[in-house]
C-alpha cells in the first residue's frame, strides 16, 4: 500500500510564499512521477505541476511563480509557491503516477493521492 502525506499549507497574504511537501511511503515501483493538483469546491481537480522520476524538465500550468522539485532519497516532492494570489486558494493534492509524461496533466492517470492540504491566500 502506498501513502502520500502533504504538508505545508496554510493562510498567507497575497504576495507571500509557501512550500508544500509530499512524502511518499509504502510499496511503490522503483520509478514514478509526482504531480501537484489543486481543487476548489464545485470545480474539477486542476493540474499545477509535475516532475518525472529523473527530475528532468518539469511540467507546469502555473509558470514563473511555482517550482516543483523532488528529493528521491527522501521520497518527497515539493512545491514552492511564490507571489501567491487569492485565486491560488484551493486544496492542494499531490499524486503518484506510473504513466508517461503525456499523461502528467490528467488526474485519472494518477494511481495514488494524498489527503490534500489547504492553501488560503488573503487579499
Amino acid at each position: 500500500q502506498v501513502q502520500l502525506v502533504e504538508s505545508g499549507g496554510g493562510l498567507v497574504q497575497a504576495g507571500g510564499s509557501l512550500r508544500l511537501s509530499c512524502a511518499v511511503s509504502g510499496r511503490t515501483p522503483s520509478t514514478y512521477a509526482m504531480g501537484w493538483f489543486r481543487q476548489v469546491p464545485g470545480k474539477e481537480r486542476e493540474f499545477v505541476a509535475a516532475i518525472s522520476w529523473s527530475g528532468g524538465t518539469p511540467y507546469y500550468s502555473v509558470k514563473g511563480r511555482f517550482t516543483i522539485s523532488r528529493d528521491k532519497t527522501k521520497n518527497t516532492a515539493f512545491l514552492r509557491m511564490n507571489s501567491l494570489k487569492p485565486e491560488d486558494t484551493a486544496v492542494y493534492y499531490c499524486g503518484v503516477t506510473y504513466s508517461g509524461s503525456d499523461h502528467y496533466t490528467v488526474p485519472y492517470e494518477y494511481d495514488h493521492w494524498g489527503q490534500g492540504t489547504q492553501v488560503t491566500v488573503s487579499s
